[in-house]
């Protein structure tokens, strides 16, 4: 089995113009699938590993063997990072629902303080990365609740790296926003806020996400 680019839900151009449509296209048709080629060229001869969904290898990635562990992270990391940022976005966005804006309201204070530490993150992330919404596992120890939280990770990391949920994800990397915004990141996150599909995120907090292979 390989791992394959998994098909827009829209055209390139329906996201602008928040994003373009010159941006989209490199970024799907260059960039995610360089991460795939490469996720596939590394497990060439790991047929067990290759057979597992990505969201596996995402969550044992320190059992990894040494001498591919870079090369699944990294591009493993972007292939997964980037088959959950398409499905975040849609044309003119999708609103959330009452019910999960005040599950946002009890954990961040209002959904608008939750865009706003989330942004905060986006920002605060130096270098290449992403922010994260993510849903935080339940702690067997402490027997706490499973729980909504803010974050950032490095290059093509995410959180389930960390045993967390991501839900919503965005991704500062300069490719994903430079031909439009240049060094204006702070444009492109408020920008991106009027395209994002909150059904998609509040489907994914409720625990009904498919396995992307």
């Amino acid at each position: 089995m390989t791992f394959t680019l998994p098909k827009l839900p829209y055209e390139y151009k329906d996201l602008e113009p928040a994003i373009d449509s010159r941006t989209m296209e490199i970024h799907y048709t260059k960039h995610h699938q360089g991460y795939v080629d490469k996720l596939n060229a590394a497990l060439e001869n790991e047929k067990e590993l290759a057979s597992e969904p990505i969201e596996e290898l995402m969550r044992k990635i320190d059992e990894i063997p040494m001498e591919m562990a870079t090369a699944v992270r990294n591009n493993g990391g972007g292939h997964y990072n980037h088959s959950l940022f398409w499905t975040v976005m849609t044309k003119g966005g999708k609103k959330m629902s009452g019910g999960f804006e005040k599950k946002l309201a009890e954990v961040f204070g209002s959904a608008d303080s939750l865009k706003e530490k989330f942004a905060a993150e986006a920002m605060g992330r130096f270098g290449s990365g992403w922010a994260w919404l993510v849903v935080e596992g339940p702690s067997a120890s402490s027997g706490q609740e499973s729980r909504l939280q803010v974050c950032s990770t490095a290059n093509q990391d995410n959180p389930l790296m960390k045993g967390n949920v991501p839900i919503l994800g965005l991704d500062v990397w300069e490719h994903a926003y430079y031909l439009n915004y240049q060094n204006r990141r702070a444009d492109y996150v408020a920008a991106w806020w009027n395209i994002v599909n909150w059904e998609e995120v509040e489907r994914r907090f409720t625990g009904a996400g498919q396995t992307q292979k």
